[in-house]
């Protein structure tokens, strides 16, 4: 009896290290077959998602982050939906501020079971980032994009670190603004035909202090697509790269609810 309760107090002891040092960890992909699409906005690429991606990948979590051309919203949907299609099982397809409208456009297959917004624009049906945000005074940071002579926006480094990521380190947003990917300014204009949220579950997180797409425009739409809202307290517009947590949690979350559906 004295040997059998050494070897269990062994065995005990043994699984309390294993917990503690991380070696084992409750995994939302340990129950489903769910692969996580992250698709990068403007001015940003799919290395934005990249502490995102260590994040998702330890819960065991397949996980594919696109590369978008930024010449059209159709192109950019095309990219999106071949990824989708590469895949086994239902996606979880995460769209970052114009990422938004490419998975509102491309998020219409049978295999995306949720979409989830991170500081997003969610057009309706026929409608376009520009004709969303045309009611509403032109924002500061406006005044800080170039446009090259192909027709390519970019933001100036200023504009970049102030409006675009103000509270990411700036060592980390100096290397982003020098790597940011120019959009076509036409990809503004092109219009949503069928909005995917219509028919998907959706999931919203943004920051409180986004200074690129105000709060309160976000919350608007949210609440228009029936989202489950996530509000990140004192998070800019790169919420994913300055909380990477918090915008992981709420990914976490559309996979574990949409899984137990």
């Amino acid at each position: 009896m004295l040997k059998y309760i050494k070897h269990l107090a062994t065995t005990l002891f043994a699984a309390t290290l294993i917990l503690s040092s991380g070696i084992f960890t409750e995994s939302a992909g340990a129950a489903t077959n769910a692969t996580v699409v992250l698709v990068h906005g403007a001015w940003a690429d799919g290395s934005s998602w990249s502490s995102i991606v260590s994040m998702l990948q330890k819960r065991g979590l397949k996980v594919v982050a696109v590369q978008l051309p930024r010449t059209s919203l159709p192109a950019d949907a095309a990219v999106v939906s071949q990824a989708i299609d590469a895949q086994s099982g239902p996606v979880i397809l995460v769209g970052h501020s114009y990422g938004g409208a490419v998975i509102t456009q491309a998020g219409n297959s049978s295999r995306v079971a949720a979409l989830v917004y991170v500081s997003a624009f969610a057009p309706a049906d026929d409608q376009s980032i520009n004709e969303m945000i045309s009611p509403f005074p032109k924002p500061a940071w406006a005044s800080g994009i170039v446009a090259d002579s192909a027709g390519y926006l970019s933001l100036s480094t200023d504009t970049f670190l102030k409006y675009f990521a103000p509270d990411v380190p700036k060592k980390v947003a100096t290397v982003m603004a020098a790597t940011q990917g120019p959009i076509f300014a036409h990809c503004l204009d092109d219009k949503v035909s069928v909005a995917a949220w219509k028919s998907k579950p959706s999931w919203w997180v943004y920051g409180d202090q986004d200074q690129m797409i105000p709060p309160q425009f976000q919350q608007a739409e949210a609440r228009t697509i029936n989202a489950k809202v996530s509000v990140i307290r004192g998070a800019g517009h790169l919420a994913l790269v300055s909380h990477p947590a918090a915008v992981a949690n709420v990914i976490i979350q559309a996979v574990d609810q949409t899984a137990s559906q």
